[in-house]
């Protein structure tokens, strides 16, 4: 048996993370990448970075399938976004 109830007045979900958060968080990984790097003209599809938070737990983003995506969709993102990949070397 599980012994599973209802959620407590304070345990609650953790707020689901908007696009804008998403995009946010690929691109904090991209920055990490390209000071490590240099540039994110080669950045392996299977490559992942671990970012650290302010409360000390660390998440992992999957940074060469952002890459990729980003590559493919390169038509449909807006130019501020195009221009924050451009100014860490993105190779399109």
């Amino acid at each position: 048996m599980l012994h599973i109830g209802p959620a407590g007045p304070d345990e609650k979900p953790p707020a689901p993370r908007t696009q804008a958060d998403k995009w946010a968080l690929n691109i904090r990984a991209a920055k990490e990448f390209h000071a490590r790097e240099g540039s994110l003209q080669t950045v392996p599809r299977k490559a992942v970075v671990h970012l650290s938070e302010p409360d000390g737990s660390q998440t992992t983003v999957k940074l060469g399938l952002f890459v990729d995506n980003a590559r493919r969709r390169a038509d449909k993102l807006s130019e501020q976004r195009r221009a924050e990949l451009d100014a860490l070397g993105m190779r399109w």
